[in-house]
């Protein structure tokens, strides 16, 4: 199982980013992923996740309204659309992925996620 994160980098705020996470190795249509972010000093703290078929979604407050979940199973690829970024959101983002059904109780617990990417850092400059 492998996850590859990508699209980090530094932009204003305000500005607007797109993340991507690429599976290999496994039958991802199978994989609910999460995306987690973990500031310099903090825990990591989940953010988003999407289920298998696309057809729920979860947001951690601080995000909701701002951020976009999405996947194409046949794409292999989970993106999240970051808009109106804040100096806040300064991270190295994860994604992660588990077979494993996700409610709006767990889907934040990185304890839930079996497999993770590498991080891509993110910089939001005021």
């Amino acid at each position: 199982v492998q996850l590859q994160a990508s699209g980090g980098g530094l932009v204003q705020a305000g500005g607007s980013l797109r993340l991507s996470c690429t599976a290999s190795g496994f039958t991802f249509a199978s994989y609910t992923v999460g995306w987690f972010r973990q500031a310099p000093g903090k825990e990591r703290e989940g953010i988003s996740c999407i289920n298998r078929r696309a057809d729920t979604t979860f947001y951690a407050d601080s995000v909701k309204g701002r951020f976009t979940i999405f996947r194409d199973n046949g794409e292999r690829t989970v993106w999240l659309e970051m808009n109106s970024l804040r100096p806040e959101d300064t991270a190295v983002y994860y994604c992660a992925a588990d077979l494993g059904n996700m409610n709006g109780r767990n889907w934040y617990r990185r304890s839930n996620y079996r497999n993770w990417g590498q991080g891509t850092q993110v910089t939001v400059s005021s």
